[in-house]
């Protein structure tokens, strides 16, 4: 088990962790979410001896990390997949780990079959993809088949079918006993994956509850419920029958209306009563997502504007009213040439030079002139054979 208390952790005049306390219990998924800068790697670092703690304590198994004996044997962690030594062989680098740890070098191959990495256990790591770096952190995190593990963004880079296998690795961890303690920004990953919650803004616990819990605290479920279309009045009369039961009504944009206070059976007497046909009865629970951005949308440091491309765009005359674009018909596609632009008014359309009967073609390159040899020197003039030779 791991266990914070006051945690708090500063650099110099900023405060990245302040008094930060919760458990994470053996035998369950537990999810750790907050925004960026939240202050979820600096706890991690902390929680591994990385990082000493301003003030407060954190224990694993009630040792502190440093103090444990072996600690790659009990404590198994996956923070940055790039921290690998790239002109090692991925299986060099996991056997460099397990000697170090007194680890036999069988475990090794069994990992490597564990992430599905067997096949490239003789390449250098540095040509890895970032997908197959993530699945080589993720086996020297299983190397000493430890009894806590803790993985920071352990999707990234994966496809759909790493996902899928991160996914179910960690539901088969929890429930052999194991302590999982995992960070992720994937809302969904997480809805799927975790069962319990740590969620912490700006340094502080925001929420330590189950997922179901949390989405149950942080959202409110309501009711679709739809009549139909070519009848307004019915409209009207479910809405004063359900506003009459102390239900809530609030209208939808695609027609349909949102009911809140009131059950789905008691909905539908109520339309029964009222001789209301329904189109559509359907409940709606917020998500993992909904719930989260609701809780920390008062936490967030880092929020994107709407690009305004001030002074960048081409004023148009007064009353001209911008084009829309579509693309052209083949565009990208091969052989595909852009079309001649549009002409001003007025002026005679554009049509492609002819060529003469008989004349050149004005498209054909121009003819190839053979190569000239180059000139021969010059011979030499014959001597005058009747000049008498030089005496010298």
């Amino acid at each position: 088990m791991i266990e914070a208390v006051g945690l708090t952790k500063r650099y110099g005049a900023k405060t990245a962790v302040y008094n930060l306390s919760f458990q994470v219990r053996p035998g369950t998924v537990t999810g750790f979410l907050g925004p960026n800068g939240s202050g979820k790697s600096t706890t991690m670092r902390m929680i591994l001896g990385l990082d000493q703690p301003t003030t407060g304590q954190v224990t694993i198994g009630g040792y502190p990390y440093r103090k444990l004996s072996n600690a790659p044997r009990q404590v198994g962690a996956l923070l940055d997949a790039k921290a690998v030594h790239g002109g090692r062989h991925a299986r060099n680098h996991l056997l460099c780990l397990a000697q170090l740890s007194g680890i036999p070098a069988r475990r090794v191959d069994e990992v490597l079959g564990v992430v599905g990495l067997q096949d490239v256990a003789k390449k250098r790591s540095k040509g890895f993809s970032l997908g197959m770096g993530q699945r080589l952190g993720i086996a020297a995190a299983l190397l000493g088949d430890p009894q806590v593990l803790l993985f920071d963004e352990p999707v990234n880079g994966l496809d759909p079918e790493g996902i899928l296998w991160v996914r179910n690795l960690m539901k088969q961890l929890a429930s052999e006993g194991r302590t999982v303690f995992v960070s992720s920004h994937l809302m969904s990953e997480m809805a799927l994956t975790a069962e319990h919650l740590i969620v912490i803004g700006r340094g502080q616990l925001l929420a330590d509850m189950s997922v179901r819990d949390f989405i149950s605290h942080n959202s409110a479920d309501f009711a679709r419920v739809r009549t139909p279309a070519t009848e307004p009045q019915q409209r009207e009369k479910l809405t004063a029958a359900l506003t009459e039961a102390g239900g809530q009504v609030l209208p939808e944009q695609d027609g349909a209306l949102r009911v809140m206070g009131l059950p789905l059976p008691r909905i539908s007497d109520l339309a029964h009563g009222a001789d209301v046909r329904l189109w559509e009865l359907s409940p709606h629970q917020a998500s993992l997502e909904e719930a989260y951005m609701r809780m920390t949308q008062g936490a967030v440091d880092y929020r994107s504007t709407a690009d305004q491309r001030a002074g960048l765009q081409q004023q148009l005359p007064p009353g001209v009213m911008p084009q829309q674009q579509f693309p052209a018909p083949g565009q990208g596609q091969p052989d595909w040439y852009a079309p001649p632009p549009p002409q001003p008014q007025g002026a005679q359309p554009y049509a492609p030079p002819q060529p003469a009967p008989g004349g050149p073609n004005p498209y054909a390159a121009p003819p190839q002139q053979p190569p000239t040899a180059p000139a021969a020197p010059a011979a030499p003039a014959p001597a005058d054979l009747n000049k008498p030779e030089d005496p010298r």
